[in-house]
């Protein structure tokens, strides 16, 4: 297995964070739309035809367009400026100085030299068990977090293979692709949220039409096209969080492992790194899927029977198993 087409990976990797930062807006302001149409539904009783429905919805999208378009571009700014803090803020992490541990700082020093890469910053979590990560989005913040544990039960050719993979991380883009989804699914994840909530305030509370729709017998009929409604969006913002996950193709840590084996030079240090990670993954309490797409080993303990099955058929990483086998044979 040789660690081959970097540039094509991050050439990749910036097509790929290029079409999300097109389709995401054009999702969003289709599911505004969408809610704009059903809001008026919702309050039709028989007086509009399917074109009235239409035009009304879409004259109150244009009005809100540029409020929409104002608020959800001020949203991600701040997230993709600010990612960096968001991350260590959901990590517990914090940065790590050099006199806290020396051994980190002239690894990781060294192994960015052997690959002419500039240094990221170091973060570690406070965390016995077995996990680190790479974020960021740019030279300035991009990130090699590591949890104490780590630390302290690899030796220095286990931990100098698993920062040489976080490096190629790095130095792939991969961490920008990973934060843009992260990022967008959130925001994703928010409209959907308050669509439904003002769809179902909208129908309880929605006065006289409500009241006379359920005088003729149609309120039953109404709350279930409401719930069928919900459930639509809610699939909608599920289905592009599935669609962000594919984007983020596995490959990327198999390419991380051949690059981290290239760069250390000890495939089989990050082969045993890899074996002692996988049986007692840390970062577990953290409880984020988006933050978990961040891991050198996802820990499976999130969820459990039919949820955990369905989310590995999704799942980011490869079958640690394979890795390990692959590393073995570089």
């Amino acid at each position: 297995m040789a660690y081959i087409g970097m540039h094509m990976q991050q050439a990749r990797n910036n097509t790929r964070s290029l079409l999300l930062l097109a389709f995401f807006p054009l999702i969003v302001l289709g599911m505004v739309w969408l809610f704009f149409y059903i809001l008026a539904t919702v309050g039709n009783n028989g007086y509009y035809s399917t074109d009235d429905l239409t035009l009304m919805a879409t004259d109150q999208w244009v009005q809100a367009l540029p409020w929409v378009v104002g608020i959800i571009g001020i949203w991600f700014a701040i997230a993709y400026f600010f990612n960096a803090s968001m991350v260590r803020r959901a990590t517990g992490a914090r940065p790590l100085e050099r006199r806290e541990n020396p051994r980190v700082y002239n690894i990781v020093e060294n192994l960015c030299m052997a690959c002419g890469m500039d240094m990221p910053q170091i973060n570690v979590v406070d965390d016995p068990q077995l996990n680190a990560f790479a974020s960021g989005i740019d030279k300035g913040s991009y990130t090699v977090t590591v949890t104490t544990g780590i630390c302290q039960r690899l030796n220095d050719d286990e931990l100098e293979g698993v920062i040489a993979h976080e490096l190629t991380h790095i130095r792939n883009r991969d961490t920008r692709l990973l934060i843009i989804s992260i990022v967008f699914v959130g925001i994703l994840s928010t409209v959907c949220s308050l669509a439904i909530r003002m769809l179902w305030n909208t129908f309880i509370y929605g006065g006289g039409n409500r009241r006379s729709n359920d005088r003729e017998g149609g309120g039953n009929v109404a709350i279930a096209v409401v719930f069928a409604i919900a459930a639509l969006l809610a699939a909608i913002g599920y289905l592009f969080a599935l669609l962000t996950r594919f984007a983020i193709s596995r490959k990327r840590e198999f390419m991380a492992d051949a690059g981290g084996a290239e760069i250390s030079g000890k495939p089989w240090a990050l082969a045993n790194a890899l074996r002692k990670i996988s049986g007692d993954p840390g970062l577990q309490d953290v409880e984020r899927e988006d933050i978990a797409q961040l891991y050198i080993v996802h820990p499976q303990a999130f969820g459990g029977g039919f949820s955990s099955w369905f989310n590995g058929l999704f799942s980011t990483h490869p079958d640690t198993a394979e890795r390990i086998r692959l590393l073995e044979q570089f």
